[in-house]
């Protein structure tokens, strides 16, 4: 069993690299394919789609053929996305190449099913906080070790190392991990999956792409408008289906539909920092703000959130069993609004931003950990992969909220040609924490448990 787990922390590990692995890099990415600064930013936007898009698709085609044969194509699929990424000779086929790394978008939802599958249920809880944990960290170490690397073998070592390492890990989980006990026999509604998947990218495109489109442009609200009726007709289509992806008899359980709201919320803090902070931190202090640290700085600064969240990850079980799940929630969504808000007025030293983003990483770390536990004892054995899968979709979509809300905020405050102001830095960090306040309360609706009979 602990090959099994092993197998697994490394798929989730890899997958979660990157997803923030080239985020401190665009600009010298942009450099190299020769491309515009609005292309570039595709690279992360494909990849958050294609992972949307993905993620409940997979994790449910999980629960109907296999857990364990999905997570070996999801991997594979992972690795050839990377290897066309590393060898693309333009931006075009780096877009391909990130648009098949979301297909990965899966592991995760599909571990944590593997993980209830084969572990006896007083040690499910442990492993899935451990597995949390690590896709939580691994956003943070893509950041950390990003400069790095680019310094020691380029650019493009980020794409070929996650590669073997994928290729590593789906050779291990065909070897080691032994076929689904749990599978759902119903087959895949792809009527669904085709309005889901349109839903998201009308929403996801718009919100991604508004802070040059103009919020209020034709470009934004007709997209807008579509991803509203698209995701109507989806949700009849579900609800009248004998097959649904997504049941929403299972979404209307109290303890889903709240954590996945706190995972939206939280997914809004932790993209938008993960995106923006770097950029803040390499800004010359001429700027009013910023320590003109380098990449490979900018990436150290961030590694005590990156510790703080994975050891917190590893608490959670513990804490969970002690206090609660609503209450640990309650904590950790009180923990992320005081660090937001320490960034948004404390930003002046080094110190000020390490201390809230150590903060930040108590609370990330208890909460992503704390939620997929709360999500696998909601829903039964044969749902836990399409369950989990929305779980990190809503996580997705609140990112992709946060990044646009903050690029739009940041993109009003930057003068003609020049860096964005102090206040407008200010103003983002402020707003993140009000979707922070909004997490708390609704944590707070999270059931109880039921006391032990």
């Amino acid at each position: 069993m602990r090959t099994v787990l092993l197998v697994l922390h490394l798929a989730v590990f890899s997958f979660a690299l990157l997803q923030s692995l080239i985020n401190p890099v665009l600009p010298a990415l942009q450099e190299e394919l020769d491309t515009t600064q609005n292309l570039i930013a595709w690279v992360m936007t494909a990849f958050l789609l294609s992972a949307s898009v993905c993620t409940p698709v997979v994790g449910r085609l999980g629960d109907r053929y296999g857990k364990d044969r999905v997570l070996v194509v999801s991997l594979i699929a992972l690795a050839a996305g990377s290897a066309i990424s590393a060898a693309a000779p333009d931006i075009s086929f780096m877009l391909v190449g990130r648009v098949v790394q979301g297909v990965g978008g899966g592991v995760l939802p599909l571990t944590f099913g593997i993980i209830r599958d084969e572990l006896p249920p007083e040690k499910t809880p442990g492993a899935i906080g451990v597995a949390a944990a690590l896709a939580a960290v691994g956003g943070g170490v893509g950041v950390v070790v990003a400069g790095p690397l680019t310094d020691a073998f380029g650019i493009r070592s980020l794409f070929w190392i996650p590669a073997a390492l994928i290729a590593v890990a789906a050779a291990a989980a065909r070897a080691a991990i032994p076929p689904s006990s749990s599978r759902n026999p119903n087959p895949v509604s792809w009527l669904a999956t085709t309005l889901m998947a349109g839903w998201l990218v009308a929403l996801l495109v718009p919100l991604s792409q508004a802070s040059r489109w103009g919020w209020t442009s034709p470009a934004v609200i007709a997209p807008f408008l579509a991803a509203a009726t698209l995701a109507t007709w989806w949700v009849v289509v579900e609800k009248r289906s004998d097959r649904p992806l997504v049941d929403m008899r299972m979404m209307r359980i109290t303890a889903v539909w709240t954590t996945n709201l706190v995972s939206l919320l939280f997914g809004v803090s932790l993209f938008a920092v993960m995106a923006f902070l770097p950029v803040f931190m390499q800004a010359p202090p001429e700027a009013g703000y910023g320590f003109n640290a380098s990449v490979t700085q900018a990436g150290l600064l961030l590694l005590p959130m990156t510790v703080t969240m994975f050891f917190a990850g590893l608490a959670s079980a513990r804490l969970v069993r002690r206090f609660g799940p609503r209450n640990v929630l309650i904590t950790a969504s009180a923990l992320n609004v005081i660090a937001v808000a320490a960034l948004a007025v404390e930003h002046d030293r080094r110190w000020h931003v390490t201390l809230a983003l150590a903060l930040m990483g108590v609370s990330l770390g208890i909460a992503f950990s704390t939620m997929s536990n709360v999500i696998v004892s909601a829903v039964r054995p044969d749902q836990t992969g399409v369950a989990n899968g929305v779980t990190a979709n809503v996580r997705t979509i609140g990112g992709s909220v946060g990044v646009a809300v903050m690029s739009g905020i940041l993109g009003a405050h930057t003068p003609t040609g020049g860096l964005p102001t102090e206040t407008g830095y200010t103003y983002g960090f402020a707003v993140l924490g009000i979707a922070g306040l909004a997490a708390l309360i609704i944590a707070s609706l999270i059931p109880a448990p039921k006391p032990a009979t």
